[in-house]
């Protein structure tokens, strides 16, 4: 067996791939959103850092060197760190790629300095922030400081962040090294947007549900209808109205529910006319053989009578097994089965009784004696004696009969529902039949919604299995 998890409905299967795409779009502006925010982010963060260095620039410029390097170890703290003492900054070294960033943060210092002013810029990923009891500490000249090695990265510590490092050289010559570190936490989870998203999916999955619900409610109601049509050829038409393609749908049900039911009742009045027209000739013949006096002539012509009656009857019974106009009601099934029993046992035939059902059953009377009745033939033909066995539940009554007689080959078991199919050696014109008793059985057991089988029983004999579903 093939297992698969894809899901068995159709409904399953619409709201599965609706929330996939709907999932996976969800996911793909999220990302994109994501993405622009780091960049309007890190724009931003750009922008701030060179104001704040425009604005020192401007400041030393107005201080003699002296009085410059106090101002210098009063503003440098982070995250903006600065130093006199740094060699010429190489940016090549430390943006390989020249990137965007460092081209954009190079415009917005510019603009701020003015174009005439030599910069020079790079924005690079730091490994981490000096830490806070570092950064905190006593001030003192840059040189000094072991992280601040000349031309070495002036951010050190354990978080990871982007820093904005510019060189501006003053009017008289000095070169001022600026390194704004814009830590990673300033972009943190757009956590409003995430609770939008979710209110989104949540409003979409609900009005999916009920969408997908309304759109295969039809194919519910045309299975249903198709389901019971198996059972009642003549049940109300379905109500053709909705969408055009489930009104197409309904009508073309509609019409062919008509042309079976038409079909079927032409076919059991030729059937009937037929019948009725066979007796005159069927009784002549019965006088005529009365006037034989050869009686070993005269009983093999009665017994051929008999049959082509039997089998009339028969064909008749057959064609009528699921279309009697026969009400459901509630049936005594002790009251019935004992009815068939005293019925055998009047033959002098041995039926024995055990079970009862807990409450009545709904379904014809009529039709489910005819069942049973045929089923009790069977087993008396064929072995002798017989058992019903009633067993009762909530959701299903089962009724068995059990025989004491040869039993079935299996691969006959299914076979013998067939209409006018006999076993070899099994029927004969002793036992009589005409092949279609467990065929009118089955067709009034599919009436009720249930079921009718056969098994072979291990000590020998045969048991039919009538299964009937309570509603």
């Amino acid at each position: 067996m093939t297992l698969t998890l894809a899901p068995r409905s159709l409904f399953s299967r619409l709201v599965l791939v609706q929330l996939s795409v709907l999932v996976v779009a969800l996911l793909v502006s999220f990302a994109i959103h994501m993405h622009e925010r780091g960049v309007a982010l890190a724009q931003a963060s750009g922008m701030q850092a060179a104001q704040r260095i425009a604005d020192v620039v401007k400041l030393l410029e107005s201080l003699a060197p002296a009085e410059r390097r106090r101002i210098v170890q009063v503003f440098s703290a982070a995250p903006l760190t600065i130093s006199l003492d740094q060699r010429p900054l190489d940016a090549q070294a430390l943006d390989p790629e020249g990137g965007p960033r460092s081209a954009l943060f190079g415009l917005m210092l510019r603009r701020f300095l003015g174009d005439a002013r030599p910069v020079a810029v790079a924005v690079t990923q730091s490994e981490g922030v000096i830490p806070a009891e570092t950064r905190m500490g006593p001030p003192g000249p840059m040189a000094h400081r072991p992280w601040m090695a000349p031309g070495a990265p002036m951010h050190l510590g354990s978080q990871r962040g982007v820093s904005f490092v510019a060189q501006v050289r003053l009017n008289d010559g000095a070169l001022v090294t600026f390194d704004s570190r814009q830590p990673v936490h300033t972009a943190d989870w757009p956590y409003r947007l995430l609770l939008s998203l979710a209110v989104l999916l949540a409003a979409v999955i609900a009005v999916s549900l009920v969408a997908v619900r309304w759109a295969t409610r039809p194919l519910n109601a045309l299975a249903d209808a198709a389901d019971e049509l198996g059972r009642n050829i003549d049940r109300a038409p379905m109500p053709e109205k909705g969408p055009v393609e489930v009104v197409r749908a309904a009508r073309a049900f509609n019409e062919m529910q008509r042309r079976l039911a038409s079909y079927i009742r032409e076919r059991t009045a030729t059937l009937a006319a037929m019948s009725h027209d066979l007796k005159t000739p069927v009784s002549r013949l019965r006088l005529r053989a009365e006037l034989l006096e050869d009686s070993a002539v005269k009983k093999k012509i009665a017994q051929d009578l008999e049959e082509m009656e039997s089998m009339i009857h028969g064909t008749l019974e057959f064609m009528r097994g699921g279309e009697s106009a026969e009400k459901a009601q509630p049936i005594d099934v002790k009251a019935l089965l004992e009815s068939l029993q005293a019925d055998a046992q009047i033959t002098g035939a041995e039926v024995a009784l055990e079970g009862a059902a807990a409450r009545p059953y709904v379904g014809r009377p009529q039709a489910l004696k005819r069942c049973l009745g045929n089923l009790l033939d069977n087993a008396l033909k064929y072995g002798k004696s017989a058992l019903l066995l009633v067993e009762d539940a909530p959701e299903r009554l089962i009724i068995r009969v059990r025989d004491r007689g040869p039993g079935i080959p299996e691969p006959e078991l299914e076979r013998v529902f067939e209409p006018f199919y006999r076993l070899e050696g099994s029927r004969s014109r002793d036992t009589g039949g005409t092949g279609l008793g467990l065929s009118i059985a089955r067709k009034i057991a599919q009436l009720h919604g249930g079921s009718l089988n056969l098994r072979n029983l291990a000590p020998g004999g045969l048991e039919a299995v009538l299964t009937l579903p309570r509603l």
